[in-house]
């Protein structure tokens, strides 16, 4: 008998890079489809409702028109607001929906952590929590503007509670969630709890604590915005107050469309950040 031989199967190693390529060509395709659909999406509702207004079949006085929109931004643009410059009014908003953020950020991710991580803090303090959440904390706001006046520390508390209990509930979860093997890993090569918080805790909940932040600036906005609208000597809020106090509906959409782009940008910063920082997950289809 002849001896038998064994063939070793080969495996083609071009086409491991062929099929990465073929992915990330399909992933940038895609990509450029759910653009273009975005962009002509956009283009056909604003171009239905311009049409609508000017054929009277909605009232433009009430609805305006994304041209007299865009006409009322370049206005203040170009010729400023009846209280300062446009870039002054945004900025100020900004300013104040950023430090309520980072306050509210602050706040929240220390209480979470403490109470995900001690137990009889979160039995004790659980049922107080609950009943503050449970108030509807834009009602707030007048408040705030009676204690603090006028001023951004108003709009800055009303942006710091607003922002709180969203990052407060996601790393509260994300220290309880935490794996309790590479705790007790930590702890049998001699890890304090301080050591065991900041070196297992912390970073494991980071993920958690970082699907609040993309919310939690809305709100933050959303309380400055309301602090402006109720008593407020500058800012995006008082431009929607006064454009509704003159019944200037195009002022109160440029207004909306102005939060909105600051929105996107902060969306699109946050999002970038959480990349850099998370390079070790798996990328995900683009949204």
């Amino acid at each position: 008998m002849s001896p038998e031989v064994l063939s070793t199967p080969v495996v083609d190693t071009a086409k491991a890079p062929d099929r990465t390529q073929t992915r990330a060509r399909a992933a940038r395709r895609r990509k450029i489809v759910v653009t273009a659909a975005r962009v002509v999406l956009l283009i056909a509702v604003l171009g239905l409702w311009e049409a609508l207004a000017r054929a009277k079949v909605i009232d433009p006085f009430n609805f305006s028109m994304p041209s007299k929109i865009w006409d009322q931004i370049w206005t203040w643009m170009t010729h400023g607001t009846a209280i300062g410059s446009l870039g002054e009014q945004i900025w100020y908003t900004l300013y104040e929906a950023l430090l309520g953020w980072v306050l509210g950020v602050i706040a929240g991710v220390v209480f979470g952590i403490v109470l995900g991580r001690i137990t009889f803090l979160a039995d004790v303090l659980g049922p107080y929590i609950k009943v503050l959440n449970s108030i509807p904390r834009i009602v707030l706001a007048p408040i705030f503007v009676i204690w603090f006046g006028l001023g951004p520390a108003s709009k800055v508390a009303s942006a710091v509670v607003l922002v709180f209990f969203p990052v407060f509930f996601n790393a509260f979860q994300g220290a309880r969630e935490v794996d309790r093997n590479l705790v007790a890993n930590a702890r049998i090569l001699g890890a304090s709890n301080r050591r065991v918080t900041l070196q297992v805790v912390i970073p494991s909940a980071t993920s958690w604590i970082f699907t609040s932040l993309h919310v939690s600036f809305g709100f933050a906005l959303i309380g400055a915005i309301v602090g402006e609208y109720i008593g407020a000597t500058k800012g995006v809020g008082l431009l929607i107050a006064q454009s509704q106090g003159t019944f200037n509906t195009a002022g109160v959409y440029a207004a909306m469309v102005i939060l909105a782009v600051v929105a996107l940008a902060a969306e699109g910063l946050l999002t970038f950040a959480e990349r850099r920082i998370f390079r070790w997950k798996p990328a995900g289809s683009d949204s």
